[in-house]
């Protein structure tokens, strides 16, 4: 899973991203058109949102991106810690507060519960499921009909990655800023690659009729 961190503070960005590496992806943006830039990409499973910064402040990131129909969950993480700061951010689309100083396990609880309540396939196992398939996100093994699926490294990610967003085509620029990052040296033709081995792996169990190609454009998870 990946969080986009928009806070302009670099050493504060930093300490962040040190705080819940041990969980997920992050990058990083460092002023409000940055981050806008960053989240429209919709490769990201949370926002980590500071309120006040230069150019365009937290809310107005907020509410641009809200009236640009993404709705990746948003957690305001600002010193400003007054009532009407946070009624404002949550009348504005914000699915979480906590005020700074915070405490490492309780951000990382936070951003947990907030991916669960929006993504619905998560349960309280941490486990994804379609059908009778079954992704372990915490032991990073996959199941389907009492079978294991030997699935090695990204080709996990790629599977939790679809089923995510079932019934919506992502491009092969998608997956790649997804699974492999902006900064990544080799090629989106690693992607082919690794949607083969998955399919083939899917195979074993007949469900790798749910992984369509959209030939041109990237992949789909569908019925």
């Amino acid at each position: 899973m990946k969080v986009l961190i928009i806070e302009d503070d670099k050493i504060l960005s930093r300490t962040i991203e040190q705080c819940i590496k041990s969980h997920y992806d992050t990058d990083c943006a460092f002023d409000g058109e940055e981050g806008i830039l960053y989240a429209k990409q919709g490769i990201y499973d949370a926002i980590i949102l500071d309120l006040m910064m230069p150019v365009m402040d937290g809310y107005e990131v907020l509410r641009d991106l809200r009236s640009e129909k993404i709705f990746t969950p948003v957690l305001i993480l600002t010193a400003k810690d007054a009532l009407e700061d946070k009624l404002k951010g949550f009348r504005m689309g914000a699915d979480d507060y906590l005020v700074k100083p915070f405490n490492r396990e309780e951000l990382l609880a936070r951003i947990d519960a907030m991916i669960r309540r929006t993504n619905g396939n998560y349960c309280n196992e941490n486990v994804i499921e379609f059908k009778a398939l079954k992704l372990d996100l915490n032991q990073r093994k996959v199941f389907c009909q009492n079978q294991e699926l030997l699935l090695q490294g990204k080709q996990f990610d790629l599977l939790e990655y679809l089923l995510n967003t079932q019934n919506t085509i992502l491009t092969k620029d998608q997956i790649f800023d997804k699974i492999w990052g902006f900064n990544s040296e080799t090629s989106t033709n690693v992607i082919e690659v690794y949607a083969s081995g998955l399919r083939k792996e899917l195979k074993k169990v007949e469900y790798d009729k749910y992984l369509k190609t959209i030939r041109g454009v990237g992949y789909i998870w569908s019925e």
